[in-house]
């Protein structure tokens, strides 16, 4: 048991919440779950144990949401041991019956929060975590390969990773707060646990591009896409999900009385502890029905009809690992869903075997946003050789599928100084836009930040009106037509169409040669001065 806990703090009831405990905003809620992250080495090395820290923080919201709904059954049936059997024989039949249970999750009593942070002081706590995470997985499958990725009893090299002392701390740290449905909202929840994961990623480096998009970015494209009522959103490398969860908050925030209307969102994921990233964050957003699975999304897409074709959807947001290059000619040559008809993208980089796929996945009014490295929309341009890139972007151009390029500023990403781009997919160009591409240079737009900048809501801003309004403007977007992209072989570079620069100023020849003559002037006068002036000295 921790040290700091009074016997008061611990016979004090917790069941049933009086509602008066103060209601979270997100900055209390960042600054305190920033605060349990730290404590357990330190904010250097806090992002090591991201895979102890956030099933915690998830247990804690299920266990607290599961109080509140329980207090309520309850106080409908007046005795809690009654209530108790009502609530685990509803849960029961509802999975048999695959309907919606009374309450969301099931947590056994004794694995409820407060049966966690009251265990014995007997080394055996990491144990006792596991254990639950593993068995509250059991009863609520949902939560199978979510909640239980870790062994909390873990150890390497005889030693415990995360040790008795500081798993306590950091348990205790987490009690600080109720996280129940009186306590805070979904989305501020939400918010602070894509906090967490930014402060993750920035001590992380390399590795954070696994899983993590910068919020801003995500912002953009969903600004750009902005999903109609009951559309489905797809992310084949969804990583931690913030680019699935964007646009329908986007929706829900535009749209406050139509949130039965809010898209569907579906994604893939490839490793097992960032797939469980993105349940928890959907999770605790509230998303419950969101459609999160885990696998290979090139060798194994998880999203297919009839096992025959691709699951096909209305928007797809993704930001794939760029420059991947696992991929052989054999593997597209061999693709089972007929998805690289375009082009077979070399072994250098997958790109635009990722765009390929997207496009393969949109339904025929689609539109896609894509985060890609800046080279994937300018490789293989003006080589009189042939160029497996630039022949499949020159397929998309000509097909009319290439809304638009934003090229976004440099340092933004986790995994790379690179500046990276957004390429906007369109199935079905509106009349007025066909036979146009619209190129966005927001390379200027953004704030110095440590360690990496971030782009400025007044670029996002800007961007989804010059969009909107699909028009030109001076040192930001410029309207090129297919003509103006052949004749560049295809390279749709925004840095090459739209100058952010400042313009020079050109004056007249004779301007310039009076004022240098003015100026030589002026110099030979100077030197007869000093020349005068050291002839004095001289004769003194």
């Amino acid at each position: 048991m921790p040290k700091n806990k009074t016997e008061a703090d611990i016979n004090q009831p917790t069941l049933f919440p009086s509602g008066d405990e103060e209601h979270l905003d997100i900055s209390t809620l960042e600054n305190w779950l920033l605060d349990a992250a730290n404590r357990i080495r330190g904010a250097s090395d806090a992002p090591k144990f991201k895979d102890f820290i956030l099933p915690l923080i998830f247990y804690k919201r299920l266990s607290d949401v599961f109080d509140d709904e329980f207090a309520k059954q309850v106080e409908e049936f007046g005795d809690e041991a009654f209530a108790r059997e009502i609530v685990a024989a509803d849960h029961k039949d509802a999975l048999e019956n695959e309907r919606p249970p009374i309450v969301r999750f099931y947590i056994p009593e004794e694995y409820r929060w407060e049966a966690l942070r009251n265990h014995a002081a007997d080394g055996n706590l990491g144990q006792f975590v596991t254990d639950a995470m593993r068995e509250i997985a059991r009863v609520n499958p949902r939560l199978e390969g979510v909640i239980n990725v870790k062994d909390f009893n873990e150890s390497q090299s005889g030693q415990r990773t995360l040790d008795e002392e500081r798993l306590e701390a950091l348990i205790e740290v987490l009690s600080r707060h109720r996280l129940g449905l009186q306590d805070t909202e979904p989305d501020i929840l939400g918010r602070a646990y894509e906090y967490l994961l930014r402060k993750f990623a920035e001590g992380q480096g390399q590795s954070a591009g696994e899983f993590y998009t910068p919020k801003e970015v995500g912002w953009l494209m969903a600004r750009l896409i902005d999903p109609e009522p009951y559309t489905t959103i797809y992310d084949p490398a969804c990583g931690s999900g913030g680019l699935l969860i964007k646009p329908r908050l986007l929706f829900e925030q535009t749209h406050p009385d139509q949130k039965s209307q809010a898209p569907q969102i579906y994604g893939q994921e490839l490793t097992h502890t960032t797939y469980a990233m993105a349940k928890m964050n959907a999770f605790l957003h509230d998303f419950t029905d969101a459609d999160v699975q885990i696998g290979d999304t090139f060798r194994n897409p998880r999203f297919v009809e009839n096992n025959s074709a691709l699951q096909r959807f209305d928007y797809v947001l993704a930001n794939p690992m760029w420059n991947q290059k696992e991929y052989n000619d054999a593997f597209y040559e061999n693709d089972n869903w007929n998805r690289f008809s375009d082009g077979i993208a070399p072994s250098s980089s997958a790109d635009w075997g990722w765009v390929q796929h997207m496009l393969a996945s949109l339904k025929e009014t689609g539109r896609a946003a894509i985060v890609l490295d800046t080279g994937a929309v300018s490789r293989g341009s003006g080589s009189k050789n042939t160029d497996r890139e630039r022949d499949i972007r020159k397929k998309f151009v000509e097909k009319d599928l290439i809304e638009g390029v934003v090229l976004l500023p440099e340092n933004l990403f986790y995994n790379t100084s690179a500046p990276g781009i957004v390429l906007l997919l369109n199935r079905n160009k509106p009349e007025e836009r066909k036979d146009q591409i619209l190129l966005i240079n927001l390379s200027q737009h953004f704030e110095k930040g440590k360690p990496k900048n971030i782009l400025t809501d007044d670029a996002i801003a800007a961007a989804t009106e010059v969009y909107q309004a699909w028009e030109s403007r001076e040192k930001l977007s410029n309207v090129i037509t297919l003509e103006d992209a052949q004749k560049t072989d295809c390279n749709l570079s925004p840095s090459q169409f739209v100058d952010v620069g400042d313009k020079v100023e050109h004056r007249p020849v004779n301007e310039i040669l009076a004022d240098l003559t003015e100026a030589r002037i002026t110099r030979e006068k100077a030197d007869k001065v000093l020349e005068d002036v050291l002839a004095q000295l001289s004769l003194q």
